[in-house]
């Protein structure tokens, strides 16, 4: 295994979307067409699916030097009050263009830290997208909340306006790992914070997990997940970290290279913590994710209706995303597209009425079927091109590449169909890898992607 890690361990994209952002073609996207497909999913899909929402909330107390996200750092809380104004403008501008009443089936507040805003503000823009919609009655509704300031009045207010989920991020409960990485949480605060939630009703509480952090050890490890299962959350996301300090700048500048476990200490690192999750009754769902048997993750994922788009995994399958917010990514489900990053910027363009998109990508019919592949791929660990709206050349081209990988045990390819064996799990992205038409035909001159593993 070892030496199939060290042979597949190449920059790979994490899919949560096909083509992934680096390679959208900007030069065949119109804002005028983005706005007719945008109405033309509406129509739709609306009043049988619904449409999810991501809030893209950016602001952070602290660097945390391992993120990799969107975010501004500052300690004024003045900010709050602009931005949320700007969020709910943007909405304004959405509501418009669907000409209709949506119906809300997912919001995800993410960032940045979402609990940097005040319970008061939070309800404020909340209750803001709620009166031009309908909030159906089985909406899943999560948050991402730093322990550190999560209070109990943000997760009751939240829990009033109907939110169910929050995904802590934990990252790792070594004090020296904790240190260098500049987020300090003690487990007594983690824990305080889940006591709370519990009380008050929240039914899925998510803790996010990093492997190959700086300074990392397999004693430390384990003892994060013992610590972990003290506190028994329904789910658990185990990302590997992506060191990226040319695209994330100064912040992964604070340690090197030499810090980070090796790729053999990393793979350990995985494994190990993969060994306890399922000792402790997880299964694992999906790339990166652990769940208990009654989480609705681990659900959908055995009924084979998982799903997964910008917010990564989920058990809804609304076509229509709409992305609010500095730097969110929205999905019409014939066209991507992304607002500016920066905080001021976004802010100053939707105050001119403007919807604040930079760039964006309309999908072709190869686009389309290649989506559809590498997502079944993602979610359920096989796809098929029985049918004939499901082939393509690019797709005979994507079955020559992985003959190495079949070599290598990794897939079964059939007649008319692909299957991830159990060994091939942990080298998900190099397979879907075989698929990305956009990426082969145009190779990247510097590393856009975190390594594979």
């Amino acid at each position: 295994m070892m030496n199939l890690i060290r042979k597949y361990n190449t920059a790979a994209p994490r899919y949560t979307s096909y083509p992934t952002v680096p390679y959208w073609d900007e030069s065949t996207f119109s804002l005028q067409e983005w706005k007719t497909l945008l109405k033309k999913s509406f129509q739709a899909t609306n009043d049988k699916d619904g449409i999810s929402i991501y809030i893209h909330l950016p602001f952070c107390e602290k660097l945390c030097t391992y993120c990799g996200c969107n975010k501004h750092i500052t300690i004024n809380h003045g900010v709050e009050v602009p931005y949320i104004q700007a969020l709910l403008k943007e909405w304004q501008l959405y509501v418009a263009a669907f000409e209709g009443t949506p119906r809300i089936r997912e919001i995800h507040l993410g960032g940045g830290t979402p609990t940097f805003f005040s319970a008061a503000n939070l309800t404020m823009l909340l209750e803001g997208i709620y009166r031009d919609a309908i909030l159906l009655p089985d909406a899943s509704l999560g948050f991402e909340g730093h322990p550190n300031n999560t209070t109990p009045e943000h997760l009751q207010t939240l829990f009033n306006l109907g939110f169910r989920r929050v995904s802590l991020g934990i990252q790792d409960f070594d004090i020296r790992v904790q240190e260098i990485i500049n987020r300090v949480q003690p487990f007594e605060t983690v824990a305080t914070v889940v006591e709370h939630a519990r009380r008050i009703g929240f039914t899925a509480i998510n803790f996010d997990l990093i492997y190959g952090l700086p300074l990392q050890t397999t004693c430390g490890m384990q003892d994060t997940v013992d610590k972990v299962m003290q506190l028994r959350p329904d789910r658990i996301s185990f990302y590997s970290y992506a060191h990226v300090p040319w695209i994330k700048g100064v912040g992964q500048r604070r340690y090197s290279e030499a810090d980070l476990p090796k790729d053999e200490e990393k793979r350990r690192l995985y494994e190990l913590g993969k060994l306890l999750f399922a000792k402790s009754g997880y299964a694992e769902i999906g790339m990166d994710h652990f769940a208990l048997p009654d989480d609705e993750l681990f659900i959908a994922a055995e009924k084979g209706e998982l799903h997964r788009n910008f917010m990564g995994y989920t058990v809804t399958h609304t076509a229509l995303l709409v992305g609010l917010g500095a730097s969110s990514i929205g999905d019409n489900g014939y066209a991507y597209v992304q607002n500016e990053k920066q905080v001021s910027a976004y802010q100053e363009l939707v105050s001119k009425g403007e919807f604040p998109i930079v760039r964006g990508h309309i999908l072709n019919e190869e686009d389309q079927l290649l989506k559809g592949h590498i997502r079944d791929l993602m979610c359920t660990f096989e796809t098929s091109w029985r049918k004939a709206d499901t082939q393509c050349d690019a797709v005979i081209e994507g079955l020559q590449r992985l003959q190495e990988l079949e070599r290598d045990g990794l897939v079964e390819v059939m007649p008319e169909k692909v299957v991830v064996t159990a060994n091939g799990r942990p080298f998900i992205r190099n397979i879907c890898m075989a698929f990305d038409a956009r990426l082969w035909r145009k190779l990247p001159q510097s590393q856009l992607f975190s390594q594979a593993i």
